[in-house]
């Protein structure tokens, strides 16, 4: 959908028409694929609701279980540990919701940060059912709920942009970004990490699944780390410009398309989640998921 200079002198002798002109239309047939400000709307009030909702259900059964204010209590007596229900639906619900990011990021617009999610979504639904089968329901539980948390704020940053509440919209994606940092950067790796790494070594002793299961929480930190570098540049901006930006996570699906999406910004398109988180792109446009 983006042609380069030989295509466009081709086609420019075939159809008689000047390059600028054939440009204009492939511009055109670009910004009628992209999704409508509607339909992201719904997309991500959609997201927002389901953060919102299963970071609530989760957080109101860790908050009575032991294993919440003492990782050591993940471990002790495993694997020989009860599934409840609340478990069971907090874990097919996350599995479901990450099976569906997943799969449409193939028939959503191609976004630069494609492999990333890709990598990032198989690797959260692997632990999901590798934890599931293998019993370490508890931390499971305590890993969805810390990465839950501050997408709730990204998506309900998103739906602010979409409504054109600017300062709405700075506002939350800068609690967006601390809580990001707390719980992606501080609570995941000194707390959760730290006790798959070290506490289920100490109190269950070497197993075969600590090597798999440790790396993959350890290519979601990776990600984090990225991730948290292009949030800091957007809220830097947010803060000292009074505006979000656009980051490097963008909607557009080649770096041909910048000058042209930059030329018709004042109908602003997708995401701001790396995670992500979400994922983090702008908050024009749609993620996932992080």
């Amino acid at each position: 959908m983006c042609p380069d200079t030989r295509q466009l002198e081709g086609l420019s002798k075939q159809l008689d028409w000047d390059e600028r002109k054939i440009q204009r239309w492939f511009r055109v047939r670009r910004n009628q694929d992209r999704p409508s400000m509607q339909k992201k709307f719904c997309e991500s009030m959609w997201r927002f609701t389901f953060y919102l909702g299963i970071f609530i259900y989760g957080i109101r059964h860790l908050w009575v279980s032991p294993w919440m204010w003492d990782t050591r209590q993940c471990w002790y007596n495993y694997p020989f540990q009860p599934l409840s229900p609340g478990q069971f639906n907090h874990y097919a619900a996350e599995l479901a919701f990450y099976w569906a990011l997943m799969f449409s990021q193939f028939i959503d617009i191609k976004r630069k940060d494609f492999i990333m999610m890709l990598v990032h979504h198989l690797a959260t639904i692997f632990l999901i059912t590798f934890s599931y089968a293998n019993n370490m329901l508890r931390v499971g539980t305590l890993v969805m709920c810390v990465h839950d948390a501050s997408d709730i704020f990204l998506e309900a940053a998103k739906l602010a942009n979409y409504a054109k509440y600017q300062r709405l919209c700075d506002g939350l994606f800068v609690v967006f970004s601390i809580s990001f940092f707390f719980t992606r950067l501080v609570i995941y790796p000194f707390w959760v990490v730290y006790s798959v790494l070290v506490e289920s070594w100490e109190i269950v002793g070497p197993y075969q699944a600590w090597w798999l299961l440790n790396g993959l929480l350890l290519v979601l930190q990776t990600l984090h780390v990225i991730w948290f570098y292009l949030i800091a540049r957007i809220a830097i901006k947010a803060i000292f410009k009074g505006k979000v930006a656009k980051d490097d996570r963008s909607d557009i699906e080649s770096s041909s398309d910048e000058e042209i999406y930059s030329s018709s910004s004042k109908n602003p398109s997708q995401t701001l989640k790396p995670k992500d988180s979400s994922h983090t792109g702008n908050l024009n446009g749609e993620t996932h998921d992080h």
